[in-house]
């Protein structure tokens, strides 16, 4: 059974992409340990790029805040699914203050294979997505992931948009999701 950690980076509760979250668990949780880290729940600060974490004994950040949770989380994790709303063509800031927290040292002792990614956005511009997936592959590359896939929703601009299909996507993308 795979260890699975959604990492959903929507500020707003009960929104799309929390819909869409949940619906990828209910696909997810029968082959899978399904946890999801809602950031809005969360205090996270900012990376201020002071490279102390190189220095510090454990490579702990000198930030106390609620990322040391997510660590913990991650360093458990088989899969991450990052899940976010699209602002201006990049992923929450919410969501982003957690990926540039991964600038250290302790990343290295995750035990993560694959990544996965679901998104949702207002716009249905056919390159909505274009720069979150560039980024996306550069991660895979960069750490030796597998992609695992995605879920690619356009056109949901108000709370409670994503249609029956696109519910239905997300939900099918959990029932593929696992190590294999």
């Amino acid at each position: 059974m795979s260890r699975i950690l959604v990492l959903s980076g929507s500020p707003r509760r009960g929104g799309n992409t929390d819909r869409l979250v949940e619906r990828f668990v209910k696909g997810a949780e029968g082959k899978n340990d399904v946890e999801v880290i809602s950031i809005h729940d969360y205090k996270i600060n900012p990376c201020v790029g002071c490279n102390s974490c190189f220095e510090r004994e454990g490579n702990k950040c000198f930030q106390d805040d609620d990322m040391t949770l997510v660590y913990d989380r991650l360093s458990k994790a088989d899969i991450v699914v990052i899940a976010s709303p699209v602002y201006f063509y990049g992923i929450s800031a919410q969501l982003k203050a957690v990926v540039d927290r991964l600038h250290t040292p302790m990343r290295n002792g995750f035990h993560i294979k694959k990544l996965g990614m679901i998104l949702v956005g207002a716009a249905e511009l056919p390159e909505l997505f274009d720069s979150i997936i560039t980024q996306y592959r550069l991660i895979l590359n960069f750490f030796h992931l597998a992609d695992s896939g995605t879920v690619l929703i356009r056109g949901a601009r108000e709370m409670g948009a994503v249609t029956q299909d696109d519910l239905k996507k997300a939900y099918e993308f959990g029932q593929s999701i696992s190590l294999e």
